[in-house]
């Protein structure tokens, strides 16, 4: 599985809860994106999630 090549944010572990309290395992998913930014060393593909993206702490390259 792919993470956020900024933040590192990755797939979580948590529970569904039924209404009578049955605990099933479930996976939560980031919203990542493979996308071009712009690093260092020039311009490369990397997943990144939509939060840094809206904040602007990965530049996308057009």
């Amino acid at each position: 599985m792919a993470s956020c090549i900024s933040c590192g944010k990755k797939k979580t572990i948590g529970n569904n809860v039924s209404h009578a309290n049955n605990k099933t395992k479930r996976q939560v998913m980031p919203n990542l994106q493979r996308t071009r930014i712009a690093t260092d060393n020039g311009v490369k593909k990397a997943y990144v999630c939509t939060r840094c993206l809206r904040t602007g702490t990965v530049k996308k390259v057009v």
